[in-house]
């Protein structure tokens, strides 16, 4: 499969201790992807950064804060985003969505490689 051209990415922010039935929530999401068949999902840890509770989470010395900050960045067809948006509804209880118009230059799905 090939993907170039108009795009659709979504980033979603949340802390690293957040939970979806019993499981990281950022593992929960990058799996609904993989199940949805959408091009792909990165999870970034944060160093620093607060949301609605406006607590701030950083790095201290040589150690990384309780429940550092996470954003999953997902890209795909506007259509694959729209079927995940109803997922995140339910598994995001605090957070941030937001979505964004991209190019895509270039994405090529490598065909029978899947991972366990």
């Amino acid at each position: 499969m090939k993907l170039s051209g108009k795009a659709k990415m979504l980033r979603i922010h949340f802390g690293e201790d957040d939970k979806w039935k019993n499981r990281p929530l950022y593992r929960a999401i990058v799996e609904k992807c993989r199940e949805l068949d959408i091009a792909g999902a990165t999870v970034l840890r944060g160093i620093e950064g607060y949301g609605a509770s406006t607590l701030i989470r950083r790095k201290h010395r040589l150690v990384f804060s309780h429940d550092a900050p996470v954003m999953v960045s997902v890209i795909d067809s506007e259509d694959k985003i729209q079927s995940l948006l109803p997922f995140l509804d339910e598994m995001v209880d605090e957070g941030l969505i937001a979505m964004s118009d991209v190019e895509v230059i270039k994405y090529v799905h490598q065909e029978g490689i899947r991972s366990q």
